[in-house]
């Protein structure tokens, strides 16, 4: 049995979460403000008020019953770091038709402010709504050459009207001109927005190969070792592995799943895949110790190891490293943050709650 006595969630910790808005509590509570009616997100960026008129709930629809009405700054009844649906409707006219160029005119045209969607695409991928564009023009351009199109053709297809433009962004995003990146890999990248707060997911074609929390401390370096590993650039885009998964971890998420089905890719030590292949194996609901791991591997001496190996997956939930806690039932690190551990584990024990 899962021992959580030292991560008991006590009206002090979750007022200092609040004060700091900190992401790493996202799903795991809500606040209410007695004297507005109004309850948000750990992470809400309204004035806060004083701890004698807040009190806390475990989950939104515990604060919708106590008579708590939404907050419209924080939108607590979404998913944190959801994609707004006008936002959803742009993404999949690009995926349609990755030559296509929507202009600030046609956003207006579509009542969508620019500078919004700009605010938008820059917290939540790190780039302009156009820059993302390029990108995602350029993707679809590398796969098109990497099937044997030639340059000239797969210029104009994605949008281009001269070659000298497209081969200058090509090089800027893939690092090498289209006829010398043959032996060139891209690794696809989507965010994803989970209960728990948004995961960043990477897929190259023969599956996927990183699933983290957004701000893992961590996650530069996997991303930067990934690059190095297969030769790639990692650009925004999907493929058919990354969109599986979001169908998958969705269901999840929602309870209506309990094994992964999906092709990964896990470069790393015979060791550390012996671990991460183990990991598998360990059912939903159920906890195993760092020693038990290392004795079914048949290197019982090897627990230190074990937990290595357990903080070097990249593959988060799939490979479920959050299902290993210490010898005593104690919950041990994890990169997500332990109140994320605690949620997984509550979640598929039935002891938490769905959001």
């Amino acid at each position: 049995m899962l021992c959580a006595k030292n991560m008991t969630l006590t009206n002090a910790t979750m007022y200092n979460a609040l004060l700091k808005k900190d992401s790493s509590y996202e799903g795991i509570f809500y606040a209410a403000v007695k004297t507005t009616g109004i309850f948000c997100r750990p992470t809400c960026t309204a004035r806060k008020p004083d701890k004698r008129n807040v009190e806390f709930f475990k989950s939104s629809k515990e604060a919708l019953e106590r008579g708590y009405r939404p907050c419209k700054i924080c939108q607590p009844l979404d998913k944190p770091g959801e994609t707004p649906a006008y936002i959803k409707h742009i993404l999949k006219e690009i995926d349609r038709d990755p030559a296509a160029k929507i202009t600030d005119a046609d956003l207006r045209i579509k009542k969508i402010e620019p500078h919004t969607i700009r605010r938008w695409f820059l917290k939540n991928h790190g780039m302009t709504f156009h820059a993302y564009q390029r990108t995602h023009r350029i993707n679809a351009a590398f796969k098109q050459i990497q099937k044997g199109d030639k340059v000239t053709t797969t210029a104009f297809d994605t949008g281009y009207e001269s070659l000298s433009g497209f081969t200058d962004t090509y090089k800027s995003v893939i690092g090498q001109a289209p006829s010398q990146s043959k032996n060139k890999q891209v690794i696809d990248f989507v965010r994803i927005a989970t209960p728990l707060g948004t995961m960043v997911a990477c897929a190259n074609a023969d599956g996927v190969c990183l699933l983290e929390f957004a701000d893992r401390r961590m996650l530069e370096t996997e991303l930067n070792y990934l690059r190095k590993k297969f030769n790639a650039s990692i650009i925004q885009g999907k493929n058919k592995h990354v969109e599986e998964l979001e169908q998958q971890l969705t269901n999840y998420f929602e309870g209506k799943l309990k094994v992964f089905s999906l092709p990964l890719v896990t470069p790393g030590t015979e060791f550390q895949n012996s671990v991460w292949s183990e990991l598998q194996k360990i059912p939903h609901g159920v906890t195993r110790s760092y020693k038990q791991v290392a004795a079914s591997i048949k290197q019982p001496s090897a627990v230190r190891a074990v937990a290595n190996a357990n903080g070097m997956n990249r593959i988060a939930i799939i490979i479920p490293c959050h299902r290993v806690i210490g010898n005593n039932g104690h919950l041990t690190g994890y990169g997500g943050g332990l109140w994320r551990k605690k949620w997984l584990l509550d979640h598929e024990q039935g002891t938490g709650r769905l959001i």
